[in-house]
């Protein structure tokens, strides 16, 4: 035959096999470039690389990062939407502390509980997350719990403290690659091996992430 010699022949004819370790090398390398897709700019670009390397040595071990805790910090304070978690937590505030006795009435608690229950609860889910790292990062969260860590009322200004604490889940499930959002793309198809084939089993892992806010206001308030 005059067909050229396979590049993966050996000098004896004998086809060479590439180790499991190795495949796995060259996939999660190929992983790493292609998520340069979903994060072009911006200070948490570098994190999906960073998880993806977490998921390819942490043995499932769960994630955390201070640019993590930033970027939720972030989108927390910026969400000035008057379903946030946020915006209705003050507006309780403002509606039902008791400026007479400087305390917020017990029988109001149900409000905030309201104003938690029923908020919009951080996500990275706006179209800037489809380009700065983070809406691939974290495209969904498992768990948030939110809690108010101090409420100090004055003569007409309170401050409040409120600390988030949010969980997600980095890895993909059939329901995930059966998603058109998903499997049309190459990069979650090598997600999806690296963690699901036998000969591999990558553990994924869960993300923890934390922000502590304030919200502030005074009496002249009440009514907005």
């Amino acid at each position: 035959s005059n067909r050229p010699p396979s590049m993966y022949s050996s000098s004896h004819g004998a086809s060479e096999k590439i180790s499991r370790q190795e495949c796995a090398r060259i996939l999660f390398d190929e992983f790493r470039d292609l998520s340069r897709t979903f994060s072009i700019y911006g200070p948490y670009r570098h994190l999906i690389g960073q998880m993806i390397t977490h998921m390819q040595n942490g043995n499932g071990a769960a994630f955390t990062s201070s640019y993590l805790d930033a970027a939720l910090k972030e989108h927390i304070l910026r969400d000035n939407t008057e379903n946030s978690t946020r915006k209705l937590l003050e507006k309780a505030f403002n509606l039902f502390i008791d400026w007479e006795n400087k305390c917020y009435p017990a029988d109001k608690k149900d409000e905030l509980r309201k104003a938690i229950l029923e908020g919009k609860l951080p996500k990275f889910d706006r179209f800037q997350d489809n380009f700065n790292g983070m809406g691939i990062t974290i495209h969904d969260t498992w768990a948030t719990h939110i809690t108010l860590k101090l409420l100090q009322i004055d003569y007409d200004r309170y401050r409040a403290v409120v600390h988030y604490k949010v969980q997600d889940h980095f890895g993909l499930d059939n329901t995930d690659i059966l998603n058109t959002k998903f499997k049309d793309f190459i990069f979650f198809r090598i997600w999806f091996v690296l963690q699901r084939y036998d000969k591999f089993g990558f553990k994924p892992f869960m993300t923890n992430m934390e922000a502590t806010v304030e919200i502030t206001g005074g009496r002249n308030e009440k009514k907005n």
